[in-house]
């Protein structure tokens, strides 16, 4: 079963979240971050965790409250990807920064980290987001490539 927790303040990323899920052919389970336990992760075999980026680099306020609790749920053997969204005009030098935070958050108790997605076709200047020259996971824009989000949903759900 994959697992998907999400943040969303405005939508962008709930629909995405939704998206994702009708995309996957696997059983899924979609969880507001509000809602998130230590036992949201018991029956899953991949995770994957979405988070829009507000203001400089921030987290989404719902995953601010849960984030220790993430910090404490031992994912090994488990897949985690990430997801989110971001505006890359408004905030080129921290354009998805919270899928950068959420990565940080699990690393330690994480052997397989999935879907890291390609930076080209994107504007931005920095982010925390970025490893070895990939988002570490789905790149989202709702404000400026509304277009494109479709297509990047189906093109990564297809490589997890």
């Amino acid at each position: 079963m994959t697992c998907i927790v999400f943040g969303s303040s405005m939508g962008n990323t709930e629909k995405a979240a939704s998206v994702i899920a009708e995309k996957i052919k696997d059983e899924t389970r979609l969880v507001n971050v509000t809602d998130m336990t230590m036992e949201t992760f018991k029956d899953c075999s991949t995770v994957l965790l979405g988070s829009s980026t507000w203001g400089v680099g921030d987290l989404q306020d719902d995953w601010e409250s849960k984030i220790d609790l993430l910090k404490t749920i031992n994912l090994s053997g488990k897949k985690v990807g990430f997801f989110g969204c971001g505006d890359q005009e408004m905030y080129p030098d921290s354009f998805v920064s919270a899928l950068g935070t959420l990565y940080e958050a699990v690393k330690g108790t994480v052997d397989n980290i999935i879907g890291k997605w390609p930076i080209s076709g994107y504007s931005f200047t920095n982010s925390a987001a970025v490893v070895d020259d990939y988002f570490i996971g789905l790149a989202l824009d709702e404000d400026n490539q509304p277009e494109l989000t479709g297509s990047r949903i189906e093109e990564w759900v297809s490589t997890l």
